[in-house]
């Protein structure tokens, strides 16, 4: 089966919007870096709201480390009268009773899948109650992260919460390059773990880093 283009799918629609005129877009955030090439590169086509929720994070410090970087990056792109950041309350026993009886499973598997359902739902399901016009999420900006089920997932949702997805793949275009450099730039925090304490595993962030190396190498 042939794989879909989404980062075009995000170009067909900016090339439609009157930038007078703009749609509201509700952008949730797994981390400040993360959203920070992102924010840079789809501010000037979208009325943002930043939508940080992210109850896998395992450490409440952790969870609201990254939330104050979410909270200063928008300050550091000059962006603070433009975008507002939402900051989801901290409940991480939500994710560990969602996730029940798929702690075993390898990262990137069906645990990781269902993680990611639970961010954009709550996602979709704000924004369908907030009369916005899309949402999406930062995560496809992820080497790691596959954007073909990202955005499938999105699709899903879109039709359950009748709200429309924004279909993007963030990486394209060097945009997880770009992310690091603008956090190199603004001297943020870039955790070394995706959140839970799952991923949190020595081995797994050893593979991370591997794989970072080889998607810079080809």
């Amino acid at each position: 089966m042939n794989k879909i283009n989404y980062n075009l799918e995000m170009e067909k629609v900016i090339k439609k919007i009157d930038k007078d005129h703009k749609p509201k877009l509700l952008l949730h955030s797994c981390c400040g870096p993360c959203s920070s090439a992102i924010l840079e590169r789809i501010n000037e086509y979208f009325d943002i709201d930043v939508f940080y929720y992210n109850p896998n994070i395992d450490k409440e410090e952790e969870f609201y480390r990254r939330a104050d970087e979410q909270v200063q990056l928008v300050k550091d792109l000059g962006l603070e009268d433009k975008i507002g950041v939402r900051v989801i309350k901290y409940d991480h026993d939500d994710f560990l009773e969602y996730v029940k009886g798929f702690e075993e499973y390898r990262e990137g598997g069906p645990r990781c899948f269902k993680c990611y359902r639970q961010r954009m739902e709550k996602a979709a399901e704000f924004a369908s109650e907030n009369s916005y016009d899309f949402f999406t999420t930062t995560l496809s900006i992820s080497p790691h992260k596959d954007s073909q089920i990202l955005n499938k997932l999105g699709e899903f949702l879109s039709k359950e919460y009748k709200i429309k997805y924004l279909f993007s793949d963030f990486k394209k275009k060097n945009g997880f390059k770009r992310s690091v450099e603008l956090t190199d730039k603004f001297n943020m925090y870039r955790q070394d773990y995706c959140g839970c304490e799952f991923s949190r595993s020595e081995d797994w962030r050893t593979l991370k880093i591997f794989l970072l190396f080889l998607s810079f190498s080809f």
